[in-house]
């Protein structure tokens, strides 16, 4: 059993409303993606187990369209779930961090945030965050 000395500082996150997005330097976007990441996990994982139970089904099984709609309220739960954090769901299993000149990206099961995309840029066109930050110094860094 850890001891409250020795554990990790809690992260407190501020929930907005659905709509509501926010502009990240890259410090404070790393410091959400534990959360990200577990909500994406857990949402994964929930979804896996939906594609085995579908693989076991033939085509015209009628329980495909029960499994179909608990998959997507699943995704749309993710989505929300990303929104509300003040986060960009770019694409399933995909999250940007606005940081007011394009996109930190990350995407599941990456382990950090290691990648910038500007705002007329490709998710595929991402530009690792390393070498913007070592060339010109973003305000976001």
């Amino acid at each position: 059993m850890k001891n409250i000395e020795q554990s990790e500082p809690a992260v407190i996150v501020q929930i907005g409303s659905p709509v509501e997005s926010k502009l990240y330097v890259l410090a404070e976007a790393s410091e959400l993606l534990p959360v990200v990441r577990k909500i994406t996990e857990n949402a994964y994982e929930r979804l896996s187990r939906l594609d085995e139970r579908l693989d076991l089904m033939l085509l015209c099984d009628p329980r495909r369209t029960a499994i179909a709609d608990e998959y997507e309220k699943i995704v749309r739960k993710w989505i929300a779930s990303i929104t509300r954090l003040g986060a960009i769901p770019n694409g399933l299993w995909r999250v940007d961090f606005d940081t007011g000149e394009g996109y930190l990206c990350w995407r599941f099961p990456e382990l950090r945030i290691g990648f910038f995309r500007k705002y007329d840029s490709e998710f595929d066109d991402r530009k690792p965050v390393n070498l913007l930050i070592e060339e010109t110094a973003p305000v976001w860094a």
